[in-house]
């Protein structure tokens, strides 16, 4: 297993941000993590109290970002990346700090390139809480294109 001092040093998410506490397998296609942020009162994501579900996209891009560090095989500082698109996606319940269970989280590689890449996510807690799709740009410099 990979922890989250692991896992920090290899995704652009840092301090608080950083919501992921372990990997527990991964291969070429598929990532499986677990985070217990969601239960912590100063989770960065919260707002009036509470962690909405439309929150795992946070959960799953960080695992995806994750295993595109642990497939390129390098200890190369993490590229600054954003999201491109989320689509297909199916929420189960409202909210995420009312959950006691640990989060797990699930992204499996469908296609990509140097410069994007999709992945297919759901994520259980004890019950299905959400799953969908996500495309995301690796490396936001890379589109911006030469400098003069």
């Amino acid at each position: 297993m990979i922890g989250h001092d692991d896992i920090a040093a290899r995704i652009p998410h840092q301090g608080d941000m950083c919501l992921l506490q372990q990997v527990i397998e991964w291969d070429a296609e598929t990532i499986v993590c677990q985070a217990d942020s969601h239960r912590r009162g100063d989770n960065p994501l919260m707002a009036d109290g509470r962690i909405g579900i439309a929150n795992v996209i946070e959960y799953a891009a960080q695992a995806m970002a994750m295993h595109g560090a642990l497939r390129a095989g390098t200890d190369a500082p993490p590229k600054a990346g954003f999201l491109a698109s989320v689509r297909d996606v199916r929420w189960y319940r409202p909210r995420l700090d009312d959950i006691g269970e640990t989060l797990i989280i699930r992204a499996t590689r469908l296609s990509g390139n140097g410069v994007t890449v999709l992945y297919q996510f759901d994520i259980h807690a004890g019950a299905p809480l959400a799953s969908g799709r996500i495309s995301a740009v690796l490396d936001a410099d890379a589109l911006a294109g030469p400098t003069s």
